[in-house]
Protein backbone atom coordinates (compact mmCIF):
# COMPACT_ATOMS: atom_id res chain seq x y z
CA UNK A 1 0.00 0.00 0.00
CA UNK A 2 1.16 3.51 -0.76
CA UNK A 3 2.80 5.09 2.33
CA UNK A 4 0.73 8.25 2.00
CA UNK A 5 -2.50 6.23 1.91
CA UNK A 6 -1.41 4.34 5.02
CA UNK A 7 -0.86 7.61 6.78
CA UNK A 8 -4.21 8.96 5.58
CA UNK A 9 -6.13 6.04 7.03
CA UNK A 10 -4.47 6.15 10.45
CA UNK A 11 -6.34 8.07 13.10
CA UNK A 12 -4.90 10.54 15.57
CA UNK A 13 -5.93 10.26 19.21
CA UNK A 14 -7.17 13.42 20.88
CA UNK A 15 -8.09 14.35 24.42
CA UNK A 16 -11.58 13.71 25.78
CA UNK A 17 -13.97 10.75 25.42
CA UNK A 18 -14.94 9.35 22.05
CA UNK A 19 -18.55 8.97 23.15
CA UNK A 20 -20.56 10.33 26.06
CA UNK A 21 -24.22 9.52 26.71
CA UNK A 22 -26.08 11.51 29.38
CA UNK A 23 -29.58 10.69 30.70
CA UNK A 24 -30.58 9.38 27.27
CA UNK A 25 -34.19 8.44 26.59
CA UNK A 26 -34.90 7.34 23.02
CA UNK A 27 -37.58 5.45 21.14
CA UNK A 28 -40.24 5.66 18.46
CA UNK A 29 -43.53 7.56 18.21
CA UNK A 30 -42.87 9.12 21.60
CA UNK A 31 -42.58 5.73 23.33
CA UNK A 32 -39.21 5.10 24.99
CA UNK A 33 -37.15 2.04 24.15
CA UNK A 34 -34.17 3.34 26.12
CA UNK A 35 -34.49 4.99 29.51
CA UNK A 36 -31.98 7.04 31.53
CA UNK A 37 -28.81 5.75 29.80
CA UNK A 38 -25.49 7.15 31.06
CA UNK A 39 -21.99 6.02 30.08
CA UNK A 40 -18.72 7.23 28.60
CA UNK A 41 -16.35 5.55 26.11
CA UNK A 42 -12.67 6.47 26.16
CA UNK A 43 -10.83 6.93 22.89
CA UNK A 44 -9.17 3.78 21.62
CA UNK A 45 -11.41 1.46 23.67
CA UNK A 46 -13.60 -1.36 22.41
CA UNK A 47 -16.98 -1.57 24.14
CA UNK A 48 -19.35 -4.52 23.79
CA UNK A 49 -23.09 -3.96 24.22
CA UNK A 50 -25.01 -7.06 25.30
CA UNK A 51 -28.69 -7.59 26.02
CA UNK A 52 -31.72 -9.61 24.89
CA UNK A 53 -33.59 -8.99 21.66
CA UNK A 54 -35.69 -5.88 22.05
CA UNK A 55 -33.39 -4.39 24.70
CA UNK A 56 -32.58 -1.35 22.56
CA UNK A 57 -29.07 -2.18 21.32
CA UNK A 58 -29.76 -1.13 17.72
CA UNK A 59 -31.73 1.89 18.90
CA UNK A 60 -28.76 3.02 20.99
CA UNK A 61 -26.39 2.75 18.03
CA UNK A 62 -28.80 4.61 15.75
CA UNK A 63 -29.29 7.34 18.34
CA UNK A 64 -25.53 7.84 18.54
CA UNK A 65 -25.48 8.06 14.73
CA UNK A 66 -28.23 10.66 14.77
CA UNK A 67 -30.72 8.43 12.94
CA UNK A 68 -33.02 8.36 15.99
CA UNK A 69 -33.72 11.63 17.81
CA UNK A 70 -33.47 11.45 21.61
CA UNK A 71 -36.67 11.96 23.55
CA UNK A 72 -34.56 13.37 26.37
CA UNK A 73 -30.91 13.71 27.30
CA UNK A 74 -27.98 14.10 24.94
CA UNK A 75 -25.19 12.32 23.12
CA UNK A 76 -21.73 13.76 22.49
CA UNK A 77 -19.58 12.15 19.79
CA UNK A 78 -15.90 13.14 19.73
CA UNK A 79 -16.71 16.24 21.74
CA UNK A 80 -19.62 17.34 19.54
CA UNK A 81 -23.17 17.35 20.93
CA UNK A 82 -26.07 16.19 18.78
CA UNK A 83 -25.67 14.49 15.40
CA UNK A 84 -22.01 13.66 14.74
CA UNK A 85 -20.08 14.79 11.70
CA UNK A 86 -20.70 11.92 9.31
CA UNK A 87 -17.13 11.50 8.16
CA UNK A 88 -15.96 10.97 11.75
CA UNK A 89 -18.16 7.92 12.40
CA UNK A 90 -18.20 4.58 10.59
CA UNK A 91 -21.24 2.30 10.81
CA UNK A 92 -21.90 -1.29 9.80
CA UNK A 93 -25.55 -2.45 9.90
CA UNK A 94 -26.77 -5.96 10.56
CA UNK A 95 -26.23 -8.18 7.52
CA UNK A 96 -29.94 -8.75 6.99
CA UNK A 97 -30.40 -5.03 6.29
CA UNK A 98 -28.37 -5.35 3.09
CA UNK A 99 -29.70 -6.62 -0.22
CA UNK A 100 -26.78 -8.86 -1.17
CA UNK A 101 -28.32 -9.56 -4.58
CA UNK A 102 -27.90 -5.90 -5.58
CA UNK A 103 -25.51 -5.84 -8.58
CA UNK A 104 -22.55 -3.93 -7.17
CA UNK A 105 -18.96 -4.97 -6.64
CA UNK A 106 -16.85 -4.99 -3.51
CA UNK A 107 -15.01 -1.90 -4.81
CA UNK A 108 -18.33 -0.09 -5.36
CA UNK A 109 -19.40 -0.70 -1.76
CA UNK A 110 -16.08 0.48 -0.33
CA UNK A 111 -16.32 3.63 -2.45
CA UNK A 112 -19.75 4.37 -0.94
CA UNK A 113 -17.91 5.08 2.28
CA UNK A 114 -16.55 8.26 0.71
CA UNK A 115 -20.02 9.75 0.14
CA UNK A 116 -20.04 11.28 3.62
CA UNK A 117 -17.09 13.42 2.56
CA UNK A 118 -18.01 14.09 -1.07
CA UNK A 119 -21.80 13.96 -1.09
CA UNK A 120 -23.94 11.40 -2.89
CA UNK A 121 -24.11 13.13 -6.28
CA UNK A 122 -20.57 14.45 -6.64
CA UNK A 123 -18.14 12.70 -8.93
CA UNK A 124 -15.64 10.51 -7.10
CA UNK A 125 -11.98 11.47 -7.37
CA UNK A 126 -8.70 9.63 -7.57
CA UNK A 127 -8.29 10.33 -3.86
CA UNK A 128 -11.64 8.65 -3.16
CA UNK A 129 -10.72 5.57 -5.18
CA UNK A 130 -7.33 5.30 -3.50
CA UNK A 131 -8.92 5.60 -0.06
CA UNK A 132 -11.48 2.89 -0.89
CA UNK A 133 -8.71 0.58 -2.16
CA UNK A 134 -6.67 1.30 0.97
CA UNK A 135 -9.65 0.32 3.13
CA UNK A 136 -10.05 -2.94 1.18
CA UNK A 137 -6.37 -3.68 1.72
CA UNK A 138 -6.73 -2.87 5.40
CA UNK A 139 -9.46 -5.51 5.83
CA UNK A 140 -7.61 -7.99 3.59
CA UNK A 141 -10.11 -8.28 0.72
CA UNK A 142 -8.46 -6.11 -1.93
CA UNK A 143 -8.16 -9.20 -4.13
CA UNK A 144 -11.97 -9.44 -4.19
CA UNK A 145 -12.53 -5.83 -5.29
CA UNK A 146 -14.10 -6.81 -8.64
CA UNK A 147 -16.34 -9.55 -7.23
CA UNK A 148 -20.10 -9.03 -6.87
CA UNK A 149 -21.15 -8.75 -3.23
CA UNK A 150 -23.66 -11.58 -3.64
CA UNK A 151 -20.76 -13.99 -4.21
CA UNK A 152 -19.13 -13.28 -0.83
CA UNK A 153 -19.08 -15.48 2.26
CA UNK A 154 -20.44 -14.21 5.59
CA UNK A 155 -17.00 -13.23 6.83
CA UNK A 156 -16.18 -11.47 3.56
CA UNK A 157 -19.46 -9.55 3.73
CA UNK A 158 -18.56 -8.30 7.19
CA UNK A 159 -15.20 -7.16 5.88
CA UNK A 160 -16.61 -5.27 2.92
CA UNK A 161 -19.02 -3.40 5.20
CA UNK A 162 -16.10 -2.62 7.50
CA UNK A 163 -14.08 -1.38 4.52
CA UNK A 164 -16.96 0.92 3.57
CA UNK A 165 -17.03 2.23 7.14
CA UNK A 166 -13.25 2.77 7.15
CA UNK A 167 -12.96 4.38 3.72
CA UNK A 168 -13.58 7.87 5.09
CA UNK A 169 -11.10 7.45 7.94
CA UNK A 170 -13.53 7.56 10.91
CA UNK A 171 -12.49 7.95 14.51
CA UNK A 172 -15.45 6.00 15.92
CA UNK A 173 -16.79 2.68 14.60
CA UNK A 174 -20.34 1.56 15.47
CA UNK A 175 -20.93 -2.10 14.60
CA UNK A 176 -24.38 -3.68 14.93
CA UNK A 177 -24.08 -7.45 15.54
CA UNK A 178 -20.83 -7.81 13.54
CA UNK A 179 -20.25 -11.41 14.70
CA UNK A 180 -23.73 -12.76 13.93
CA UNK A 181 -23.61 -15.77 11.64
CA UNK A 182 -19.81 -16.08 11.66
CA UNK A 183 -17.99 -19.26 12.70
CA UNK A 184 -15.34 -19.13 15.43
CA UNK A 185 -12.45 -18.69 12.97
CA UNK A 186 -14.13 -15.80 11.15
CA UNK A 187 -15.01 -14.18 14.46
CA UNK A 188 -11.41 -14.29 15.67
CA UNK A 189 -10.21 -12.87 12.35
CA UNK A 190 -12.70 -10.01 12.60
CA UNK A 191 -11.72 -9.26 16.21
CA UNK A 192 -8.02 -9.31 15.27
CA UNK A 193 -8.80 -6.81 12.54
CA UNK A 194 -10.66 -4.57 14.99
CA UNK A 195 -7.63 -4.71 17.29
CA UNK A 196 -5.47 -3.52 14.37
CA UNK A 197 -7.83 -0.61 13.76
CA UNK A 198 -7.76 0.28 17.44
CA UNK A 199 -3.97 0.26 17.33
CA UNK A 200 -4.27 2.98 14.69
CA UNK A 201 -6.47 5.01 17.06
CA UNK A 202 -10.04 3.94 16.27
CA UNK A 203 -12.66 3.53 18.98
CA UNK A 204 -15.05 0.59 18.56
CA UNK A 205 -18.57 0.12 19.94
CA UNK A 206 -20.27 -3.13 18.96
CA UNK A 207 -23.42 -5.04 19.89
CA UNK A 208 -23.26 -8.81 20.26
CA UNK A 209 -24.68 -11.92 21.91
CA UNK A 210 -21.16 -13.36 22.26
CA UNK A 211 -20.21 -13.11 25.92
CA UNK A 212 -16.78 -14.63 25.26
CA UNK A 213 -15.99 -11.84 22.80
CA UNK A 214 -16.97 -9.19 25.33
CA UNK A 215 -15.19 -10.80 28.28
CA UNK A 216 -11.97 -11.58 26.40
CA UNK A 217 -11.58 -8.79 23.86
CA UNK A 218 -13.51 -5.70 25.03
CA UNK A 219 -12.21 -3.05 27.41
CA UNK A 220 -15.70 -2.31 28.71
CA UNK A 221 -19.09 -4.02 28.64
CA UNK A 222 -22.51 -2.39 28.60
CA UNK A 223 -25.35 -4.62 29.83
CA UNK A 224 -28.55 -3.21 28.38
CA UNK A 225 -32.22 -3.98 28.78
CA UNK A 226 -34.01 -0.71 28.08
CA UNK A 227 -31.99 0.67 30.99
CA UNK A 228 -28.25 0.34 31.49
CA UNK A 229 -27.99 -2.53 33.98
CA UNK A 230 -24.21 -2.27 34.33
CA UNK A 231 -21.22 -0.66 32.62
CA UNK A 232 -17.56 -1.32 33.29
CA UNK A 233 -14.75 -3.83 32.91
CA UNK A 234 -16.11 -7.23 31.85
CA UNK A 235 -14.18 -8.99 34.61
CA UNK A 236 -15.98 -6.86 37.17
CA UNK A 237 -19.56 -6.68 35.89
CA UNK A 238 -20.29 -9.89 33.98
CA UNK A 239 -21.58 -11.67 37.06
CA UNK A 240 -24.46 -14.10 37.37
CA UNK A 241 -26.51 -11.40 39.10
CA UNK A 242 -25.91 -8.79 36.36
CA UNK A 243 -26.55 -11.26 33.53
CA UNK A 244 -29.74 -12.37 35.24
CA UNK A 245 -30.89 -8.77 35.60
CA UNK A 246 -29.99 -8.12 31.95
CA UNK A 247 -31.54 -11.17 30.29
CA UNK A 248 -34.26 -11.95 32.83
CA UNK A 249 -34.87 -15.10 34.79
CA UNK A 250 -34.86 -17.27 31.65
CA UNK A 251 -31.22 -16.81 30.66
CA UNK A 252 -30.04 -19.52 28.26
CA UNK A 253 -26.27 -19.96 27.92
CA UNK A 254 -25.15 -21.71 24.73
CA UNK A 255 -21.56 -22.88 24.27
CA UNK A 256 -20.45 -23.36 20.66
CA UNK A 257 -16.94 -23.63 19.19
CA UNK A 258 -15.47 -22.57 22.51
CA UNK A 259 -17.59 -19.41 22.67
CA UNK A 260 -20.35 -18.55 25.15
CA UNK A 261 -23.55 -16.93 23.88
CA UNK A 262 -26.41 -15.51 25.93
CA UNK A 263 -30.00 -15.81 24.75
CA UNK A 264 -33.33 -15.07 26.37
CA UNK A 265 -35.35 -18.26 26.72
CA UNK A 266 -39.02 -17.57 27.37
CA UNK A 267 -42.50 -19.03 27.31
CA UNK A 268 -45.20 -17.97 24.86
CA UNK A 269 -46.51 -15.50 27.44
CA UNK A 270 -43.03 -14.07 27.88
CA UNK A 271 -42.63 -13.83 24.10
CA UNK A 272 -45.76 -11.68 23.88
CA UNK A 273 -44.40 -9.40 26.58
CA UNK A 274 -41.03 -9.13 24.86
CA UNK A 275 -42.67 -8.51 21.50
CA UNK A 276 -44.73 -5.65 22.89
CA UNK A 277 -41.60 -3.76 23.90
CA UNK A 278 -39.35 -4.83 21.05
CA UNK A 279 -37.22 -2.29 19.25
CA UNK A 280 -39.28 -1.58 16.12
CA UNK A 281 -36.54 0.25 14.28
CA UNK A 282 -35.31 -0.89 10.86
CA UNK A 283 -32.32 -2.37 12.69
CA UNK A 284 -34.54 -5.14 14.02
CA UNK A 285 -36.28 -5.72 10.71
CA UNK A 286 -39.65 -4.61 12.06
CA UNK A 287 -40.04 -1.37 10.16
CA UNK A 288 -42.56 -1.00 7.38
CA UNK A 289 -39.91 0.82 5.36
CA UNK A 290 -37.67 -1.38 3.25
CA UNK A 291 -33.97 -0.60 3.73
CA UNK A 292 -31.86 0.46 0.75
CA UNK A 293 -29.75 -2.09 -1.00
CA UNK A 294 -26.59 -0.68 0.54
CA UNK A 295 -26.89 2.24 2.90
CA UNK A 296 -24.49 5.09 2.32
CA UNK A 297 -22.64 6.18 5.45
CA UNK A 298 -24.95 7.94 7.87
Amino acid sequence: MNTRIKEDIEIKLEAGPALEVRDLWAGYDGKPVLEAINFQVSRGDMVGIIGPNGSGKSTLIKTVLGLVKPLRGEVSVLGRKGSPERHLVGYTPQLELVDWDFPVTVADVALMGRYSRRGLFRRTTKEDREAADAALELVNIFGLRDRLIGELSGGQRRRVLLARAMAHNPELLLLDEPMAGLDATAQHQLLDLLDELRAKGATVVLSTHDLSCVSQRCDKAACLNRRLIAFGKPSEILTEQVLGDTFGTHLLMVHLDGQAYAYQHHTHADADAVGSSRDVSPGNGSSSNNPPAIESEE
